[in-house]
């Protein structure tokens, strides 16, 4: 198999930008004639910021991806530039490399030439500035370990049909790799449907408890209830039966609710519930739905349980509401300030004992989250923090937030995380910890920002998503996890993925996708709320879409309803004795 090293032509701010375009991006073929991109012709290693001696970040990207077959592992030789391409600013003279950059033209820009380790193209190492003498001897050897590089005098034609492509080398790879990486950075389709070919009950109950195994493209798997046809079916008599039925899948139309951003579901005490900021009207009001069901939610009435005006400290922009259970007690979680913008801060409130979510009266006032001396987390007016989220771990509760500190100087938003006092949980339990930093170039794309973190639980880890970037199509979300039992609040102890798990190339129509959480419903089937923009200038509105989780157990957020069960295969069949 043959694997193309390339980067993009930007486009513009909107569509694609120089700090995604100038990324190593993969494509894949059997032939040399057609490749096909993987990740959704988006980067999959972007520049990594450097950090200056305040906290602050200085923007970084990548040109000219050249890939080194090792043996054992590749070695990714790179130019690091500026954040949007241009000269790398921080550039020492000792180690300038100044080369022809005939990307823009004839003209000599200076860049400083970077190493990285990976076996797999999935996980790399951190960034190696290496010597101008060690970049000359680089590159002596792409030619004996590319196939086809941009040295070379011959054109490439085979990547033609990827958008924006600049083709930067090719070289040969295993097809245990070739079909790692297709598996990895392409979205599971649905290629199968299983069930048993005779099954025996005594009762209805007994049939539910029944389970399709809906298989994909990449080898994964995936439990299906079924919708079964049972009006020939009695149950009170023994007999056989050949029964039919359809894979049963919730329906959800992009968007679910327009104007709605950073949507929460949660499902409490037989019944669902959604909350989401209201774009609609300034951020000035919350409102809950409540449903039976997971899809009465999108038609269900909405019943205000905050606004702007009942609390004299709680002004406009309630933004990011979230429902979490903290030994048996529902809270939401949300932020909010008194009036400016700069006075925006985490706030708690809690429902009270036998309360009901959709009555106003029965929800606290909201109390500001401090830190374990009671003091606050930040000074307000020059820090702000918001979207906190909060989760339990191996028996104990932890906090994840965004911070910004704007004064004296903008140094962007990082996530932090704490321990908290479920007793109490406005009431931080340790001292905080900055657990990620916009660093990558699609974390820094117009705006510095970390922010809107959700846990999602595994056996053997625990993920973290967050969003990156500013709130219009530039928004993305990224990934952290960590090994159980090491310590969350060690910053060394976690993983983060190299490039976003969810953009807006990864479903059509659908921009700026961010601010996501997680739910599962009453058949334990894990879904993603979210926001997006259902075209480049409209307004941010919710989404809900099964998760899956892929070859390595890591969720995949960009699997749609056609893609999760393919319609030509939802008809299930058996033979079914009533015992």
């Amino acid at each position: 198999m043959y694997l193309l090293s390339y980067t993009r032509q930007p486009i513009d701010n909107i569509y694609y930008d120089p700090r995604l375009a100038y990324s190593m991006h993969l494509a894949v073929s059997t032939d040399m004639k057609h490749f096909k991109a993987l990740n959704h012709n988006s980067g999959i290693l972007f520049g990594k910021a450097t950090e200056n001696h305040d906290g602050s970040l200085n923007p970084k990207a990548l040109r000219k991806p050249y890939i080194l077959n090792k043996g054992k592992h590749f070695e990714i030789i790179v130019l690091r530039t500026g954040g949007d391409g241009e000269s790398d600013p921080e550039i020492d003279d000792n180690i300038k490399a100044i080369l022809e950059d005939g990307d823009v033209g004839n003209t000599e820009s200076a860049y400083t030439p970077i190493k990285y380790y990976t076996e797999d193209f999935l996980v790399f190492s951190e960034p190696e500035i290496i010597s101008p003498e060690e970049y000359v001897e680089a590159m002596s050897k792409v030619s004996l370990s590319c196939i086809w590089t941009e040295l070379s005098e011959q054109r490439f034609s085979g990547c033609d049909e990827i958008e924006g492509a600049v083709p930067c080398c090719v070289i040969e790879i295993d097809d245990e790799i070739g079909d790692r990486l297709i598996k990895k950075l392409t979205t599971p389709v649905n290629t199968g449907i299983s069930f048993p070919e005779i099954i025996s009950v005594s009762n209805y109950e007994e049939l539910k408890e029944y389970r399709a195994v809906a298989s994909y493209s990449d080898g994964t798997t995936a439990l299906k209830s079924i919708d079964w046809n049972i009006e020939r079916v009695d149950f009170e008599k023994k007999g056989e039966y050949i029964l039919s039925g359809r894979i049963h899948q919730e329906h959800f139309d992009f968007p679910v609710a327009l104007n709605r951003a950073d949507p929460c579901v949660t499902f409490w005490n037989g019944k669902y519930y959604f909350i989401a900021t209201n774009d609609a009207d300034g951020n000035h009001t919350l409102y809950i739905r409540e449903s039976d069901t997971l899809s009465g939610l999108v038609d269900a009435d909405e019943k205000l349980i905050l606004d702007s005006s009942t609390y004299e400290e709680i002004g406009g922009l309630l933004w990011a509401p979230e429902f979490h259970e903290i030994k048996g007690r529902l809270y939401i979680f949300h932020a909010c300030t008194p009036g400016e913008f700069f006075r925006e801060e985490s706030h708690v409130m809690v429902l009270k004992e036998n309360g009901n979510p959709i009555e106003k009266a029965d929800w606290s006032e909201p109390r500001r989250v401090k830190l374990k001396d009671g003091s606050d987390i930040c000074e307000a007016g020059k820090e702000i923090t918001l979207d906190m989220t909060v989760f339990e771990w191996q028996d104990e509760f932890y906090a994840v937030w965004s911070q910004r500190q704007f004064l004296p100087k903008d140094l962007g938003a990082w996530l932090y995380i704490a321990k908290i006092d479920p007793d109490k949980p406005w009431t931080l339990a340790s001292d905080p910890v900055i657990l990620s930093k916009p660093d990558y170039g699609w974390a820094n794309n117009h705006t510095f920002v970390d922010e809107g973190p959700f846990a999602l639980p595994a056996e053997d880890r625990l993920f973290l998503t967050f969003s990156s970037a500013a709130v219009d199509t530039s928004y993305v979300v990224g990934l952290l996890q960590i090994e159980k039992g090491r310590d969350l609040l060690d910053r060394k102890n976690w993983r983060k993925t190299a490039y976003p798990i969810l953009t807006s190339r990864s479903i059509p129509g659908e921009f700026g996708t961010g601010h996501n959480a997680y739910f599962k419903d009453v058949d334990g089937t894990i879904w993603n709320t979210y926001h997006a923009r259902p075209g480049a200038d409209a307004p941010r509105s919710s989404g809900i879409r099964r998760v899956h989780f892929d070859i390595d157990g890591e969720p995949v957020l960009d699997m749609t309803e056609d893609m999760d069960v393919n319609p030509v295969l939802s008809i299930v069949k058996t033979k079914l004795t009533v015992v």
